[in-house]
């Protein structure tokens, strides 16, 4: 089963440095906050983040499809588990730009399947409706989409000490909690709801109450609380920076100072949540990313 047919007939069988060069155009077009990081990522190890972003936007799209029923996409996302399987292995089955990079990257970088998996699995369960009743739901279901991702990341940066890879998941986590209030306008209004049903409850809310903003006070205390729920994270992941190979930390730096940006705009301003998408402007972006480019070449150029 070809799961991207259309792919197939428009990319035959691309070189590996067409690949990447497609990798990093979809990065650059589609991950507005990651692409700013992943410019300062060394040029020997950059082209492999590119090629496991366009990996996961490829299984994102397949899950997204509207044209697709959800049995139809998860046959694909299945053919594509499969797809990626023999990738991992040095086998690329079907010439797609991100699948072709990612044979050469876990080659290079040791990466390993379950991590990939655990990704799909995330995605397996986003193929209806997401609704999650307890925190320990969502939290599994944030490890699935991006603590894994985090995973790969140190293992294409490189890292020092067993600790990084529980603090990497951390990191993940909280990137995954940031995107999740948001997004929560958009999510609300297309069924789905990523925060945890019961704490609506615990607040005498439900989402539709959030989404209107008819209990002012109480939402705002409920959309604080989520936010001190991903704070907590990145706090606890912070020692994470000094186990990142040091030409790679500016990365991992402005990444997260872009993410934290995001919500600490939503902390001070909760109805943001429902009102709009918070974001930092494209000058912020440009300058979180100079500090850390300038922080690198002072560390490398100590006077």
């Amino acid at each position: 089963m070809d799961f991207l047919a259309h792919e197939s007939e428009r990319r035959v069988n691309p070189s590996f440095e067409q690949a990447v060069a497609a990798c990093e155009t979809i990065t650059r077009e589609r991950a507005k906050n990651f692409h700013y990081g992943l410019r300062l990522t060394p040029p020997e190890k950059r082209w492999a983040m590119y090629a496991v972003y366009a990996w996961m936007r490829e299984a994102d799209d397949l899950v997204d499809d509207p044209a697709r029923d959800p049995q139809d996409r998860n046959q694909r996302l299945q053919a594509y588990r499969d797809a990626t399987d023999a990738a991992l292995d040095g086998q690329v089955q079907t010439q797609t730009p991100a699948l072709i990079a990612l044979t050469q990257a876990a080659k290079q970088f040791h990466l390993e399947k379950k991590d990939f998996h655990d990704m799909l699995d995330g995605q397996v369960g986003d193929l209806t409706p997401a609704k999650f009743e307890s925190w320990p739901e969502l939290r599994t279901f944030c490890y699935q989409v991006a603590g894994t991702v985090g995973l790969v990341c140190i293992r294409i940066w490189g890292f020092r000490g067993q600790e990084a890879i529980k603090l990497a998941v951390e990191r993940g986590i909280a990137f995954q909690l940031t995107n999740i209030l948001r997004d929560l306008r958009e999510d609300l209004d297309s069924d789905r709801c990523y925060l945890p049903l019961a704490e609506f409850r615990a607040m005498e809310l439900t989402p539709e109450m959030v989404r209107a903003w008819s209990e002012p006070d109480r939402c705002a205390e409920f959309i604080r609380a989520q936010c001190e729920r991903a704070r907590a994270h990145y706090d606890r992941s912070a020692p994470l920076d000094a186990m990142i190979d040091a030409a790679c930390l500016p990365t991992l730096w402005a990444m997260t100072e872009i993410y934290k940006g995001v919500l600490a705009k939503i902390e001070a301003d909760p109805q943001l949540a429902v009102r709009g998408r918070a974001r930092l402007s494209t000058l912020r972006k440009v300058w979180i990313a100079l500090r850390a480019k300038h922080a690198l070449a002072k560390a490398e150029n100590p006077k």
